[in-house]
């Protein structure tokens, strides 16, 4: 036979004293899951802003009629529309957001060597147009080090970028024109790797300073793309204020296709400047 044995209740005092304890948890419990973090952070925060660089561009076209190479160019300032939102969790960790889309046309001389085997080598030169567009976000973990004025912060995630390349060029290709016409896009997702630090002079005034990598091997669609910034934010009233930074992108991204491989690299380099409401 099997026997039950009922356990005591619990005496009035102690069921008193487990409400008690049970109270003061509650009570405490907020104010555990979200203490006072680092004046350097801001437990939400989301900035719309502008990027204006000054870019440094070259591309590289190989084509049945040869691999054509542009100069490097450099076409005058761009702005691009830029958004980014940080996200702190308990008092070290979070999640950051970041996104800006670069579009520009260029149109410059190009021209290349190229061997084929039993032909020798054949010479193109020409006139090339070409759009370029990247689309670049990126979400990332963040983990901060540090409770004072000063904390860093080591960040991992990923990247989603979308590229689109039209090319589109005249070439001589000893002493006969030839057309060529390429119009390239794709899109990727790629591990992220970056790094950050802040120093609040005041909760008011505060100064930064971030680098982040996104690299992609293999594939038809491959390259880098790096990004380092610092800059100052400014809050002339308690929820909204100023961010002005400078910054330097550099993107080096390849595309195969069966008849072509068009490589593209960008260096942006100048400010920015969002306008940043933080809760």
């Amino acid at each position: 036979m099997l026997l039950l044995r009922s356990r005591p209740l619990a005496s009035p005092a102690r069921l008193t004293k487990l409400g008690a304890l049970a109270g003061v948890g509650f009570f405490f419990a907020p104010a555990l899951a979200f203490a006072e973090p680092s004046p350097a952070l801001d437990r939400f925060s989301f900035s719309v802003g502008a990027y204006s660089a000054d870019p440094k561009f070259n591309a590289t076209v190989s084509s049945p009629y040869g691999a054509l190479r542009t100069r490097d160019l450099e076409p005058g300032r761009v702005t691009m529309p830029r958004v980014t939102a940080d996200l702190l969790i308990g008092d070290s960790h979070g999640l950051s957001f970041d996104y800006y889309r670069y579009k520009r046309d260029y149109f410059g001389q190009a021209g290349g060597n190229e061997s084929f085997g039993g032909f020798g080598t054949v010479s193109a030169v020409g006139n090339a147009n070409l759009n370029v567009k990247l689309d670049f976000a990126k979400l990332s973990y963040k983990w901060w080090l540090g409770s004072g004025n000063t904390v860093f912060g080591l960040g991992a995630g990923a990247a989603y970028y979308n590229i689109g390349v039209a090319t589109n060029a005249n070439v001589a290709v000893n002493g006969r024109i030839r057309t060529l016409n390429e119009d390239s896009s794709d899109n990727a997702v790629a591990p992220l790797l970056e790094v950050g630090v802040r120093h609040a002079i005041s909760p008011d005034l505060r100064l930064f300073a971030d680098f982040s990598g996104v690299r992609k091997g293999g594939g038809r669609f491959h390259g880098s793309i790096y990004n380092a910034s610092a800059g100052v934010e400014w809050f002339p009233v308690k929820n909204v204020g100023l961010v002005l930074a400078y910054g330097a992108t550099h993107i080096d991204m390849a595309r195969e296709t069966s008849t072509a491989e068009t490589r593209v690299k960008v260096k942006l380099n100048g400010p920015s400047a969002f306008v940043k409401a933080r809760f």
